[in-house]
């Protein structure tokens, strides 16, 4: 069989395009750890989950989340990075690393966020529902 002109080109076409799809699905290591955490996040805050929805979500993302934790902490490629992501990362210990930063400080996950986020339980207790 003769291949044409044509053909190459569109054969050289689908293996570039083949090649791009696999270099842009693959995220690292800090990536996959921060989508687990806001995956979390979303199930602590989410009011149209049933109580025993909600611990199961969050029982299955805390335990994603302490390995990808462990995961992030050992990944020697973000060392030498000096990205903004990795930079800010490592600066907010206490919020990237949530699942071990509230171990640490012997809080629940949700306690520990919303003091890093500057949300007290006191100033929660006092909040009133309306609109703005």
């Amino acid at each position: 069989m003769k291949t044409t002109p044509l053909m190459k080109t569109l054969i050289t076409t689908a293996v570039a395009g083949a090649m791009s799809l696999l270099a842009t699905a693959q995220a690292g290591t800090l990536e996959n750890m921060e989508r687990e955490r806001a995956i979390l996040l979303d199930a602590l805050l989410s009011s149209e989950l049933e109580p025993a929805k909600r611990q199961q979500k969050i029982e299955v993302s805390r335990n994603r989340l302490i390995d990808l934790e462990r995961m992030v902490l050992r990944d020697k490629s973000l060392a030498g990075k000096n990205t903004p992501a990795v930079r800010a990362a490592f600066e907010n210990y206490d919020l990237t690393f949530l699942v071990h930063a509230s171990v640490e400080h012997n809080r629940s996950l949700m306690e520990h966020w919303l003091l890093q986020v500057g949300v007290s339980s006191e100033s929660l207790m006092n909040a009133k529902l309306g609109r703005r």
